[in-house]
C-alpha cells in the first residue's frame, strides 16, 4: 500500500514538473513557430498554431538586413568576457569569506546582495557620463566591466556557498605541506569546486547574454550585441512580429544549444554539496 502511494506521488510530481516545464517553454515554442509564418499569419485572429504554410522568408529578410555574425560575436565577447572577469574577481573574494571569515562577513554578503535591488535606471546617468568621459560609449570593454559588476554579487554568493561545502581541513593540510595561497586556490580549491564554478560560469554567461537594459542604452553600432539586434525590429511603423520572432530565435538559439549540452554540468553544480 505504501509503495503504491509513493509511486502515485512520483507520477503526480512528474506530471506537475512536466506541466510547469511546458508552460515555461511555450513562449519560446510560440516564438519559433511564429518565425516561420508570414506577417499576415503571425497576427491572425484567432491565432494559428501549426496549420499554416511554413516559410523561411523572415530569416532571409533578417540576414539580408542585418549583419548577424557581428551581433553574435559582440554577444560572445561581452558575455564571455564579463563572466571570466567576474570569476577572476569572485574566486579570491569567496575564498576569503568562506575560509577566513570576519565578524562582518555576513553583513558584507547581504550588502552585496542588496545592491541587486537597486533599479538599474537609477545609476544609468552617471555611468553614461563616465563612458563618455573615458571614450567607452558603444564599446565592448565598457559592457564587459559593467555586466561583470552587475553580476558580481551573484557570482560571489554562489561561489561562497560552494566553497563552504569544502572541508577546511583539506586546505589546512595543504598549508602545512608548504602550499602558498596561490597554489592553495589554483591546485586545491579550484579542482574540488569545479562543478560549482562551472554552474556559476554558465548561469552568469546566460545572464550577461540576456542583458538588454545596459546594452540598449550604452551601445549603438560597434558593440551592439544580439539584444540590440532584436530591438532593431521594433520601428515607428509598428512591430513586424514574424521578422521579430525570427530575429529572437536567431538570438536565443546559441544559448539554448549551450544550455542543452551543458544541462548535466549545470544541474550538478547547482546541487553541489546538497547531499552529504
Amino acid at each position: 500500500m505504501a509503495r503504491a502511494v509513493t509511486q502515485q506521488r512520483k507520477l503526480i510530481n512528474t506530471a506537475i514538473a512536466w506541466g510547469i516545464g511546458l508552460l515555461i517553454f511555450f513562449p519560446i515554442l510560440w516564438t519559433i513557430l511564429t518565425s516561420f509564418k508570414t506577417e499576415a499569419t503571425a497576427i491572425a485572429d484567432p491565432p494559428v498554431f501549426l496549420n499554416f504554410d511554413w516559410t523561411l522568408e523572415n530569416y532571409t529578410a533578417v540576414m539580408e538586413r542585418s549583419n548577424y555574425a557581428k551581433f553574435l560575436w559582440n554577444s560572445i565577447i561581452i558575455a564571455g568576457g564579463s563572466t571570466l572577469l567576474g570569476i577572476l574577481v569572485a574566486v579570491p573574494a569567496a575564498w576569503s569569506m568562506a575560509f577566513v571569515p570576519s565578524k562582518r562577513t555576513k553583513d558584507i554578503l547581504l550588502w552585496m546582495l542588496s545592491t541587486k535591488m537597486l533599479p538599474a535606471v537609477g545609476v544609468l546617468y552617471p555611468i553614461y557620463l563616465i563612458c563618455i568621459k573615458f571614450g567607452l560609449l558603444d564599446s565592448r570593454l565598457a559592457l564587459v566591466v559593467i555586466l561583470m559588476l552587475m553580476n558580481l554579487p551573484i557570482i560571489v554568493w554562489m561561489l561562497y556557498t560552494y566553497f563552504r561545502e569544502i572541508p577546511g581541513e583539506i586546505l589546512e593540510a595543504a598549508r602545512m605541506d608548504g602550499a602558498s595561497l596561490k597554489e592553495e586556490i589554483l591546485y586545491i580549491l579550484t579542482p574540488m569546486a569545479v562543478p560549482g564554478i562551472a554552474s556559476t560560469l554558465l548561469l552568469n554567461f546566460i545572464l550577461a547574454w540576456n542583458e538588454a537594459f545596459w546594452t540598449l542604452n550604452l551601445t549603438a553600432v560597434n558593440a551592439a550585441p544580439l539584444t540590440a539586434f532584436i530591438a532593431s525590429y521594433s520601428s515607428p511603423e509598428g512591430l513586424f512580429f514574424a521578422k521579430l520572432s525570427a530575429a529572437s530565435t536567431m538570438a536565443i538559439a546559441p544559448i539554448l544549444i549551450l544550455g542543452w549540452f551543458s544541462q548535466k554540468q549545470l544541474v550538478s553544480g547547482l546541487t553541489f554539496g546538497a547531499v552529504k
